[in-house]
């Protein structure tokens, strides 16, 4: 390019001359024809790069049962917030982009999971799994696309690691023995593919939506305590030994990411924009004028709640009396939702929605209760309830200009759900509660048993990014870390008469993203996804009213598909 530049600068300087000695004919014909412009320099991705992502992850650690087939367990989500950095190198070709690249992602994720349960007369442990950071070292192929090649989109795939903290923990042996608890600390290696859309803002900057798998196989283990098997029927007490259970994890991450191409001017304008956009106030007759955009969606999704409920006393925090788990919830909702845009690149935006729970189940499990029952686990296959949400953020785009948006944002969200739970069949142990005749379920689906009422009043603080990626083509998407989520929940036991008021204070992640196409200049319809994972790290609860001294843990998620119609005004200037 540097070529065709100094070529063009010497033909106009080899006319001036030829135009001084050949006479007025050829210098008049000269002076009519201004020489053309050099041609502008063509976009490439080729070069280093170097950025940072937020990502929103989902993972699951699975762990194997040593003695046969389980009854219930063994694998556990464990959802989190992620925040890193990544570094890379491109080559371009054509349209084709190819590379290299390196990342790391700090995370805040944990679960757990009744592990070896495969009797309800053996007390089965309570196993966790904490993954604190993993990353990743990759080819990318991908193609540049669009008039200008502004957009990039590509595949990934290479090496992963992470690293992770196991622990396994007997549950309740009847309120005599002291609980033992084993952990370890793994480095997993494995594999990781992925794909992902990359947007150039600017010659400098960039934004990127990318989806990760990342599968570690089994890689490590951790040791099951030795426990005790006690059958009610016989009295005969053993204690089985301790036994190994081999560990396995994959991850699920979506990333909002942004790069800066190493040797740009990180003020030089953005593509199409006559002012710069970052860090510099522009001059008025560049700033955009008011923005709004609003419309109504449709959230097609899966839920999940559960509650640990662990022994009294001191170091007993992994040792569980009950765990009830709500799994599998489907819900529908509706909500409206919208976004103001202003002048001086501050932004407002939220929703509000509501719906219903339409199905799922939830499994009641005990440890050593009645002082005979080593393990029950009571199956509630059926769970209705409503359930509504509402969302809002406050955020400074630090780059605007045509065709995109991107910035941080702070704001507060609210879920808000009641789970009936109908029906109680017992699935574990034959001389615990809900045992009917012959296997029948001692309550039918229609006769609720639990309800389960919870409120998470959440702070975000994330990043939030808008582009045109083609002609009529737009993405949106953003991430938030929750660093404060407050919970409040009552749990009502009908058959019992049992009321139970639980509270609690954590973190959480959540995350969404859009794509829509313009029907019209302001009319759009789009698709989506959305991802909510809210957890407590201390909690209470209070049995009709009597506060129970141990750390209680309760967490929820909630993910699904969205489909949405939305229409945009701009308000002149």
């Amino acid at each position: 390019m540097r070529n065709k530049l100094l070529s063009s600068v010497a033909s106009s300087a080899l006319c001036a001359v030829l135009a001084t000695f050949a006479g007025g004919a050829i210098a008049a014909d000269l002076a009519t024809k201004a020489p053309p412009a050099p041609p502008m320099p063509a976009w490439s991705w080729a070069g280093f790069y170097a950025g940072v992502h937020d990502a929103a992850v989902r993972g699951r650690t699975t762990f194997s049962d040593p003695f046969g087939p389980s009854i219930f367990g063994d694998r556990t989500p464990t959802p989190g917030y992620g925040f890193g950095g990544q570094i890379g190198y491109n080559w371009q070709n054509g349209i084709w982009v190819y590379g290299l690249e390196a990342d790391a992602t700090w995370l805040t994720s944990d679960g757990t999971v009744t592990c070896g349960a495969f009797s309800g007369f053996y007390v089965s442990s309570n196993c966790g799994a904490r993954p604190d950071a993993n990353g990743t070292v990759t080819g990318r192929l991908g193609a540049a696309l669009g008039p200008a090649g502004h957009t990039l989109v590509y595949a990934k795939g290479g090496f992963a690691w992470q690293h992770t903290d196991v622990t396994a923990t007997n549950n309740n042996l009847f309120g005599v023995f002291a609980p033992v608890t084993n952990s370890t600390s793994l480095t997993q290696a494995g594999w990781t593919v992925g794909a992902g859309v990359e947007q150039s803002l600017t010659p400098a900057w960039s934004v990127k939506f990318e989806y990760d798998y990342l599968n570690f196989g089994h890689q490590g283990s951790v040791v099951l305590p030795a426990s005790i098997f006690f059958n009610p029927g016989t009295g005969a007490l053993a204690f089985p030994p301790a036994a190994t259970a081999n560990v396995s994890s994959d991850v699920h991450m979506f990333k909002l990411g942004f790069n800066y191409k190493l040797g740009q001017d990180p003020w030089a304008a953005g593509w199409g924009a006559a002012v710069p956009v970052v860090g510099k106030a522009p001059a008025m007759a560049g700033v955009p004028g008011w923005e709004f955009e609003g419309g109504g969606r449709y959230w097609y999704s899966w839920g999940r709640f559960q509650k640990d409920l662990p022994q009294v006393g001191p170091g007993n925090d992994h040792s569980l009396n009950s765990r009830l788990t709500y799994d599998n919830m489907t819900g529908n909702t509706g909500e409206f939702f919208g976004r103001i845009d202003t002048p001086i690149n501050v932004f407002l935006k939220g929703n509000v929605g509501g719906g219903s729970i339409s199905g799922g189940h939830m499994n009641d499990e005990d440890w050593g209760i009645f002082g005979i029952v080593s393990y029950s686990n009571t199956l509630s296959d059926k769970v209705t309830g409503p359930l509504s949400y509402g969302t809002i953020d406050l955020g400074y785009d630090l780059l605007r200009g045509p065709g995109y948006k991107a910035g941080p944002f702070i704001g507060y969200n609210r879920y808000k759900y009641t789970m009936n739970a109908g029906g109680c069949v017992q699935i574990a142990n034959p001389f615990s509660d809900c045992t009917g005749a012959r296997g029948a379920p001692a309550f039918p689906t229609s006769q609720v048993t639990i309800i389960e009422d919870g409120t998470w009043d959440s702070l975000r603080i994330g990043s939030s990014a808008e582009v045109m990626l083609f002609d009529r083509w737009k993405l949106t998407g953003d991430v938030a870390y929750v660093p404060y989520t407050k919970f409040t929940g009552t749990d009502q036991h009908l058959l019992r008469g049992l009321v139970i008021d639980e509270q609690g204070h954590g973190r959480g992640v959540q995350a969404e993203a859009f794509l829509s196409y313009l029907l019209t200049d302001q009319l759009s319809v789009g698709v989506g996804g959305r991802y909510w994972a809210l957890w407590t790290t201390s909690g209470t609860d209070a049995p009709n009213g009597v506060v129970v001294p141990r750390n209680d843990t309760y967490r929820t998620e909630r993910v699904g598909v969205t489909f949405q119609a939305s229409y945009k005004f701009d308000v002149p200037k």
